[in-house]
Order: C-alpha cells, then structure tokens, then sequence
C-alpha cells in the first residue's frame, strides 16, 4: 500500500502565462462525435440512476479532469480554489504553515517545505505524508479541504500527524501559523562567496536576483569570490523568470527552446540587452540541485551548464522537461495543459532523465538521506516519454556514493557542519576563485630585489 503511494509531482511547473483563443481548438471527426455520444450516454445513466442526486457542476468538473488526468501528471483544469492557490504560489502570502503539499492515491504528501516557516522548523522534510491534522484523519479527503484545515489565522495552533518513509512510527508534530510571507530569494555570504537562495520562480524572482547581487557587493565593499546559486527542493514557476535568472549570468546566446506538437513549432530564448551582460564578471558559479529541483529550475541549471558558465553540484534534477500553459476559461477557473517541451542550449531534454550534475554530492549531513525513497518525474504515471529513449539503468547509478564522501552525519554535525553539500561547494568556490589562484601562485622562492619603477604599472584587462 506505502509503495503505491509513494509517487512524486512538481510544485509548479515551469508555467507559461500565455493568452489562448477558443478558435484555435481542432476540427472534431466522425469518431469523435461517436466517442462524445457514448460520454452523454454515460452522463444521462448517472443523472438518472445515481443512488443520490448528482449536480451538474460535479459531474462535468469530474469528467474534465479525469480527461486531463488521462495525458500527463501535469495538465489539469483549475477552478476557483485552485486558481487561487496557484496565485499564492506565483504572486502572494498567506496565513499557515509553509508547505507545498500534493495528493496521491488519496494521500497528502508533502513536496516542500518553505524555509523559514513553521513547517520547516518543525523539521518537516520533501516526500513526508500528512495522515492526521489535529487528530483527525484527512486520509481519502481532498487536496482543498487538507490544504483549508492547515491554513487559518496567524497566531493559532494545529498539529500534525506525519508519515516518513524510512521510519517506523509516526512524527507527531505541533506549530503555530503564521503570515507566510513568499521570499523567492534570499542572499547570505559566507567565506567571501555570495550565496543565493532561489525557492521558487514567482514573477519578481529574476529582479530580486539582480539586486541580491549588488547587495552582496555592496555588504562585502567589492567583488566576491564567487557565487553558489542553490536551486535545491525549488518546484519551479513562471518560465519567464527562468529565463531572466540565466541571463543575469550569462553574456550571450539561447537559454532555452521550447518546442511543440509540430516539428516547425520552435520558440527560442536568448540573453538580453534587458540584463547588462554577466553580473557576476565572469567569477565562479556554482548551481547547487537536488531531486526537488524541477521544471524552470532545470532550464537555469541547464543553461549554465550547457553555457560552461557554472558547475552543477549536489544531485540530479527531478526531470520536468515540459511547459505548461495557463488557458483562462473564465474569470475563476482555467485549463492547465501541456503543450510543450524545454530543450537545453545544446538541444538536450530534461525530461525523466533531469540534470546530472558535473560533480554528484550526496547530502551527507542528512540522517535520513540513505534510507528515504527518491523520487522523479520518471515515477509519475502516465508522464511524458523522453524522444531520446532514456536509460533508467544509467539514471539510477546516482544512488552510487563516492567513497570520498563517507563521513556520517554525527561526525559532520561535531565539525558543525549541516549543509554538507553547500559545505562542499562553499570549499570548491574557494579553490576556483581567480584570487585564491593567484595567491597560490603568486608565492616567490626568494625576496625579489627591489627595483626602481620606470613607468606606470600597465591595468589589468577585464
């Protein structure tokens, strides 16, 4: 029974927010007016005979979405309850606990917890089921009516019951809700480097990253020796805002292609004039990823990589290789539908296969790293095929730990460290930093003689 419901899907997808016609719907054949026929027969047995009286709204709502359920894990039509959650994800705060939740065979199953919320606090982890809510079991409820009850007015209690696959017993845990206050970025420095934490692409993500920047510059008083851009347990967002992302790196050239139905249905993204070229000079970058990070997270992690302008590190991606576009239907309610695929600079795509990192770091720190299932898109029912016809046998050989890493979480905890993987690229910026380089190189065998100086001293190029 866990293992059916041990199933994963992406936050939000790399949404294109683009306005769609009725007119561009296709001709309907013969066949399918045979097949519409048998739906109204359908319909009009249920109308008639149901055990109890059906409405009408209940029954087309549950006919539109079994017929988007039927084509990928990710299309699906959004009503009023969830139009609104989705703008809370893109756009807006909220009372409650920080987490990213879906549903899965009737269990609500945590996709992340944001930081710096109660969730997260309360040690909360990615792949976590929530069986009870104040005692009372939610199991077989729907995703809204779970998502109502851990929302609610700052300040008041709830508690829950978790599920952690890996441990016997269940996690009995209790918090205080709060104003969830959506920070797509956030920005510290540690050892000189620059670090910026990207949680989810909402539409002012690509500005905040621009201005975390120049506040790192400006708190350090000059340049720093790198940057980590850590894009772990990040669900994705608008595409938009994974485009502005990369190009804040990157000087020239395309970011990202999407590529429809029909082989001539090709859109290409490049870097802009919009971003004055690198804004980060051309220092090291490294892309930390993990298996939470999905959709427009892969295209930024992938156009460093493809563009040799970062290092990728840590694990590899969740796999979402497609674009999801956000048909309005009416003033409350949408269509969610599939209608692309994302292909990386050098024409790679992510989906089911994500991206592999030039450098895979277990997450040592974590105790429960080695014994909690991974899982990706390549573990959804009925997700897209990659053309490329990817080998699952060479996926799975990420599960393989370099003995260089074999230090336990007891151990990396007395050396206070609880981000190994951050750890490890904060010790890997330090060695590729140009100003560390030059240091240990620049070290003479014996005091040069002192010379006078015949002209000016020539400036670097930059």
């Amino acid at each position: 029974m866990l293992r059916s419901l041990l199933q994963v899907t992406a936050a939000v997808g790399a949404l294109a927010l683009v306005p769609v016609t009725t007119g561009a719907m296709a001709a309907v054949d013969t066949d399918s007016y045979r097949e519409l026929d048998t739906f109204m027969d359908v319909y009009n047995r249920v109308k008639a005979d149901y055990v109890d009286k059906v409405d009408d709204k209940v029954l087309v709502k549950g006919a539109i979405q079994g017929m988007l359920a039927a084509l990928d894990p990710h299309s699906s039509f959004v009503d009023a309850l969830d139009y609104e959650n989705l703008k809370i994800q893109t756009e807006g705060n909220y009372g409650g606990l920080g987490l990213t939740v879906t549903m899965e065979d009737g269990a609500v199953k945590v996709v992340s917890p944001t930081e710096d919320t109660p969730a997260y606090r309360a040690g909360i982890k990615s792949g976590d089921f929530i069986t009870h809510i104040d005692g009372k079991l939610i199991f077989g409820s729907s995703l809204d009516e779970a998502i109502e009850q851990m929302r609610g007015k700052p300040g008041t209690k709830v508690g829950l019951t978790i599920v952690r696959p890996g441990q016997d017993k269940p996690i009995q845990v209790s918090m205080m809700r709060e104003i969830i206050v959506q920070k797509p970025v956030k920005w510290e420095i540690k050892n000189g480097i620059g670090i910026l934490n990207i949680n989810t692409f909402s539409a002012s993500t690509g500005a905040d990253t621009r201005a975390a920047i120049v506040a790192i510059d400006k708190a350090l008083g000059h340049r720093p020796l790198g940057y980590i851009v850590d894009l772990r347990d990040n669900g994705g967002g608008l595409l938009s805002q994974a485009i502005e992302v990369s190009d804040t790196f990157l000087e020239h050239g395309e970011i990202v292609s999407q590529r429809g139905r029909e082989k001539t249905d090709i859109e290409r993204y490049y870097a802009e004039s919009e971003v004055p070229g690198d804004l980060a000079h051309g220092l090291p970058v490294i892309v930390l990823t993990d298996p939470g990070t999905a959709s427009a997270s892969e295209i930024v992690a992938g156009a460093l990589q493809d563009h040799h302008r970062a290092l990728v590190m840590g694990e590899r991606s969740f796999g979402k290789g497609s674009v999801q576009t956000l048909i309005q239907m009416s003033p409350n309610t949408a269509l969610r539908l599939t209608t692309a695929r994302y292909f990386t600079p050098s024409g790679r795509s992510v989906q089911e296969g994500g991206i592999e990192p030039d450098i895979a770091v277990p997450q040592l720190s974590d105790v429960d790293y080695k014994s909690r299932p991974v899982f990706r898109e390549a573990d959804l029912r009925r997700h897209l095929i990659n053309e490329a016809k990817v080998d699952n046998s060479v996926l799975e050989e990420d599960t393989k730990v370099d003995p260089r890493f074999a230090m336990t979480a007891d151990e990396l905890k007395k050396k206070g460290v609880d981000d190994f993987q951050l750890y490890y690229a904060l010790q890997t910026i330090g060695r590729l930093s140009p100003a560390t380089q030059m240091a240990a190189t620049a070290v003479p065998a014996k005091p040069a003689p002192k010379l006078e100086p015949k002209g000016p001293k020539p400036r670097a190029k930059r």
